[in-house]
């Protein structure tokens, strides 16, 4: 789950990590009382979106005096925000971070992530901090430095003092940047994060460091014990067709194809949109409906791969382990009466009472497509979507 900036920065403050004083607003009038608060006659306006990017599409920018400041905010309310990480639809502006200007000194990058290979917490810093972190990466490798965390003893002060003087801070930066890093650590690791970006990380006049943006990923799979973040979640910045999924307790990711994927088993799922573009098409979705299927959450399932109007046919490709493969039959013949689908569905069952469910799927009168295996049934509903 993805925090907007102003909400991840109340976090890193709650933390003792220094962040810009400013205010999050919805309106213009807010956005009005939030700079008479904050005193000083520029701000920096951001929209809240949850995409990278921003600066470049627009969506940061630093004005000078009421009147811009009123402009700048009713230009970017009720806008959608296009950056590279968007796609063409872009995102939806409900909110705006007014800040106050830092005096930045120079700029650094600094994540906090959770590297699955080594199993450990792991930190990326950089000294070429407000650039793409990806950019860097492959042109300048060797400004990326990499410290890892041991998940027993924790982050030592002694590797942030190294990292300090790896990047060419002086005495007070450096305890700045030890400081500022074990408390990363500290908040990481209790509020169950799988991500935290700092970028940049400013070093201002005083010789200290502020978080000037600010990128904090939660694990979705901790929420159950971190419900005061799970409440930060803004609706408004997901697709409304994963946002339905979520709600009905499916596992769900539009795609840009025209093939619809409905699949129980989230590996199984990968390997069957791998097959369709193998034999030349394009998977319109990711849909797990998760191993105790049953013919409601069948015909959610249908309802939701239907309501993107892309979708020209649909695999179904379920194994019947905990649910024997008749009654997924009969679900599946349910869902497809109930919903009135009109466009070609093919379907592959394996399992327990296979048979009986290929029967049943058979004989059901409906335009339904059987498939003895995986492979022809990839190469089936390609076909049809070609036909079409």
């Amino acid at each position: 789950m993805n925090l907007h900036e102003y909400q991840a920065k109340t976090l890193l403050a709650e933390y003792g990590i220094p962040v810009p004083p400013g205010r999050p607003v919805f309106s213009v009038n807010e956005a009005l009382e939030a700079a008479d608060e904050l005193g000083g006659d520029s701000w920096v306006v951001k929209a809240q979106i949850h995409a990278g990017g921003r600066g470049k599409a627009g969506g940061v920018k630093k004005v000078f005096g009421r009147d811009a400041l009123e402009k700048t905010a009713g230009d970017l309310l009720g806008t959608r925000l296009v950056t590279h990480q968007t796609g063409p639809a872009g995102q939806p502006v409900k909110r705006l971070l007014v800040e106050l200007p830092s005096a930045v000194l120079h700029e650094l990058y600094l994540a906090c992530l959770v590297d699955r290979a080594l199993e450990r917490v792991v930190f990326i810093v950089s000294s070429a901090g407000g650039m793409d972190i990806e950019t860097i990466a492959a042109k300048h490798p060797e400004k990326i430095l990499r410290l890892v965390a041991d998940p027993v003893a924790g982050l030592q002060a002694y590797q942030c003092r190294e990292i300090g003087f790896a990047l060419g801070l002086k005495d007070k930066q450096i305890a700045a940047l030890s400081r500022l890093m074990l408390s990363l650590y500290h908040l990481f690791c209790a509020r169950d994060l799988s991500l935290v970006e700092i970028n940049p990380l400013a070093v201002v006049s005083d010789g200290e460091l502020i978080a000037l943006d600010a990128k904090i990923q939660v694990d979705d799979n901790a929420l159950f014990r971190q419900k005061a973040l799970e409440e930060l979640h803004d609706s408004s910045q997901d697709d409304p067709k994963e946002h339905k999924a979520h709600e009905i307790g499916l596992s769900y990711v539009a795609l840009d194809g025209n093939i619809g994927c409905m699949v129980n088993g989230a590996g199984l799922a990968m390997a069957t949109m791998d097959l369709i573009k193998l034999h030349g098409g394009a998977p319109a979705n990711f849909l797990d409906v998760g191993g105790g299927t049953t013919a409601d959450k069948v015909a959610e399932a249908f309802k939701l791969i239907l309501s993107d109007t892309n979708v020209k046919a649909i695999l179904v490709n379920i194994f019947g382990g905990i649910v024997r493969c008749d009654l997924i039959a009969e679900g599946i013949i349910k869902a497809v009466k109930e919903v009135g689908i009109t466009i070609p569905v093919v379907v592959r069952l394996e399992g327990t009472n296979v048979d009986q469910g290929r029967a049943l799927l058979k004989g059901s009168g409906l335009k339904i497509t059987a498939a003895d295996n995986l492979t022809n049934a990839a190469k089936l509903v390609v076909a049809a979507v070609v036909k079409k």
